[in-house]
């Protein structure tokens, strides 16, 4: 027997996400509704220096705001100078509360690895995704973002560029095939939070689980 269960991060959001230490959410609040971009790739997925560079130098060049989640350790591969250059409109931290970022309103666009969850997330707060597939489930989630959901694009060929970047980035903001996604993302919103209400999917079958769990 099957009972599905989710989106899970919906149904109880981590205690962790209630932090955040380095002032994200005080930014984002600064900012224009559905215009930052917010950049992360996970914990295990890092673009290679080149594709870093570019995807920097692709931010700096389109002038909108971003929000980017990056590790310390990997900002000497940004171009030089870009930090200062960008400190205006831009944030770079090593860790956000990311369901929190996704779910508000100044975000218009995730630009990210597509993880289940980072994407699941990303439904969640009505953002619709600029993706670069890394390995294992990336590439078929990506499909689906892409081709199935309609609520994405890829970043260029599959890899950063600073064209590429600009490219995505107008889709999503600017064209009309960016708006037309903000709704297929928002009404996939809605199933989810449907299905972790009060008679949604996933409460009956957690209920389910729970009475064949206890039965035993």
């Amino acid at each position: 027997m099957c009972v599905a269960l989710g989106p899970l991060t919906l149904a109880s959001p981590s205690k962790s996400d209630a932090n955040d230490p380095y002032g994200c959410l005080p930014w984002l609040d600064s900012q224009k509704s559905a215009s930052v971009a917010y950049v992360s790739f996970g914990t295990s997925a890092t673009p290679p220096p080149h594709e870093l560079a570019a995807l920097a130098e692709g931010l700096e060049a389109s002038g909108i705001p971003f929000l980017w989640s990056l590790k310390d350790r990997v900002k000497v591969h940004l171009p030089e100078g870009f930090l200062e250059r960008t400190s205006k409109r831009g944030k770079v931290v090593p860790w956000t509360p990311q369901w929190k970022v996704l779910d508000h309103s100044a975000v218009g666009v995730n630009v990210t690895h597509c993880g289940w969850n980072s994407v699941l997330e990303s439904i969640m707060g009505g953002v619709p995704i600029i993706f670069r597939p890394f390995f294992g489930d990336h590439m078929l989630i990506g499909r689906f973002v892409s081709d199935i959901w309609e609520i994405g694009v890829n970043a260029g060929d599959g890899v950063f560029s600073k064209q590429g970047t600009l490219d995505a980035l107008e889709i999503i903001l600017c064209k009309e095939k960016g708006k037309k996604m903000r709704q297929k993302v928002e009404a996939l919103k809605q199933i989810a939070r449907r299905a972790v209400g009060p008679e949604g999917s996933t409460t009956k079958n957690f209920n389910t689980l729970l009475e064949i769990v206890t039965r035993r």
